[in-house]
């Protein structure tokens, strides 16, 4: 599993985002405005992709390949630069979007599949057990959007080409309640298993915090 998941030491997640921002300098923006699903402004000296990046609207300059909030124009801090340069990176060209699927069907998933689910589904079944009000009220605090899955479930879109769908199903007398993160099928075309790791565990940290 990532180095970066859970390390509260930031100098390796910095080397690594250095790496893939001089790969990236390297690219073609067109293509990659294309790969990424996101919209490129042309200025003097300049190309400027746009996106949202958990539902707030990001500037990202090919001249330094750095994110900034759009209002305030301030560089993200590391961990989303991160995220958000691994997604340029690794983007390729993937189908129509299909399934939702577990992390263990991810690529090298099923190797990282018990540790991943200990920081997020364990926490979340910790936290909510059958209070499931309080964890719609927490997903739409987030800006979940509510789908037709399981008992109860919302949508989050991360990236424009990375959504997570966290669900639950409600327990009874003879089966406690079980709480999940899923993931679109086409995310191992546009990120590292790691880095899905990494964005399920930021999103459980958001439901969670108080």
């Amino acid at each position: 599993m990532s180095e970066f998941v859970m390390n509260k030491n930031q100098e390796p997640l910095e080397r690594r985002a250095d790496e893939l921002r001089e790969d990236l300098f390297q690219r073609d923006v067109n293509q990659l405005a294309e790969l990424t699903g996101t919209s490129l402004r042309k200025e003097e000296g300049d190309n400027v992709f746009e996106f949202h990046y958990w539902g707030k609207p990001v500037v990202f300059s090919s001249n330094d390949f750095l994110a900034r909030d759009l209002g305030s124009q301030q560089p993200l801090p590391p961990i989303h630069q991160a995220m958000i340069l691994y997604y340029f990176h690794s983007s390729k060209g993937s189908p129509a979007i299909g399934n939702w699927i577990s992390f263990s069907e991810l690529s090298d998933g099923q190797f990282y599949n018990s540790a991943f689910q200990g920081y997020t589904a364990q926490k979340l079944t910790q936290y909510f057990q059958m209070d499931y009000d309080k964890f719609e009220t927490r997903n739409e605090d987030q800006c979940g959007v509510r789908v037709d899955f399981g008992d109860g479930a919302f949508r989050h879109q991360i990236l424009p080409q990375i959504a997570i769908l966290v669900v639950y199903w409600k327990g009874d007398e003879e089966f406690p309640p079980s709480y999940k993160i899923l993931f679109e099928d086409i995310a191992d075309y546009h990120l590292p298993t790691d880095g899905c790791a990494i964005l399920g565990s930021m999103l459980v940290g958001k439901l969670l915090a108080e």
